[in-house]
């Protein structure tokens, strides 16, 4: 069973989502925080990532935010988290989440969001991450990104190997169960990235 102690979770900053989002999100970050898991996001102040947040430090458990310089002084940031990380760009802020966390959950979210996800497949294909990636696909939200990637390895722009890359989960609470069942791999995935 793998040892779960940080967990970085992308999700989106809109406030005008469905409710149902808010409390795939709350749900998240209380059960992190009630299995003592620190939650590592982009330490925003609105949206899904302020939900997260704040259902963790609610019931007791721990947040660190990392957040680029500019997003803190446009005053985007949570005032209230355990630990905030200033960086100096975002792609510091990416890789400082990345190599923090002993695994992600991406939540539902916008290009942002999405981006950071297929980032991290991106680099679990090429052997840089090698934790576990799950997708909370709440109410089916990823399903055509889950066909798109689907699609890519038909046609041969990945392997089918690529497809254990990312988990998906329906709920909060199967996405932090598979955690701890999701192999950790090894450096071995990289004879694979070439087509």
């Amino acid at each position: 069973m793998n040892t779960i102690k940080n967990v970085c979770v992308y999700s989106a900053s809109s406030t005008k989502i469905a409710p149902k989002y808010f409390e795939a999100a709350t749900e998240l970050g209380r059960i992190l925080a009630e299995k003592h898991i620190n939650v590592i996001n982009g330490a925003g102040s609105i949206g899904l990532m302020a939900a997260t947040s704040n259902a963790a430090l609610e019931a007791g458990g721990t947040v660190t935010g990392v957040i680029p310089r500019f997003m803190v002084e446009q005053g985007w940031h949570h005032i209230g988290l355990t630990r905030l990380i200033e960086t100096d760009t975002m792609h510091e802020r990416k890789q400082l989440m990345a190599e923090m966390s002993d695994a992600v959950i991406a939540l539902p979210g916008g290009c942002g969001t999405m981006e950071e996800l297929l980032e991290i497949i991106t680099w679990k294909q090429l052997g840089l991450y090698l934790k576990p990636i799950v997708i909370l696909n709440v109410d089916g939200y990823y399903n055509p990104l889950l066909k798109m990637l689907q699609c890519a390895i038909d046609e041969s722009f990945m392997r089918q190997e690529h497809g254990e890359i990312w988990q998906v989960a329906s709920t909060a609470e199967e996405a932090v169960d598979l955690l701890y069942r999701i192999p950790v791999w090894n450096e071995e995935i990289r004879k694979f990235a070439a087509i």
